[in-house]
């Protein structure tokens, strides 16, 4: 389900022109910022860059380790 939202002209052109960059969505970027902002609220004694793995590494497949 989407739901439409206006946001700043500033943010929009901003959030374009990472989105070619990362290879998203302009949406998906906005979207993906919102995260990392939840995500650092909640956590304020983590560093940006660690949310920001923190949260790639959720999203990663989990396949499980071979030792042999």
């Amino acid at each position: 389900m989407s739901i439409s939202i206006r946001v700043n002209e500033n943010l929009y052109d901003q959030a374009k022109i990472q989105a070619r960059a990362e290879l998203r969505t302009i949406p998906n970027q906005i979207e993906y910022w919102a995260r990392i902002g939840h995500a650092a609220l909640d956590n304020p004694d983590l560093s940006i860059e660690m949310v920001e793995k923190i949260l790639i590494a959720k999203n990663e497949a989990n396949e499980p380790f071979d030792f042999s």
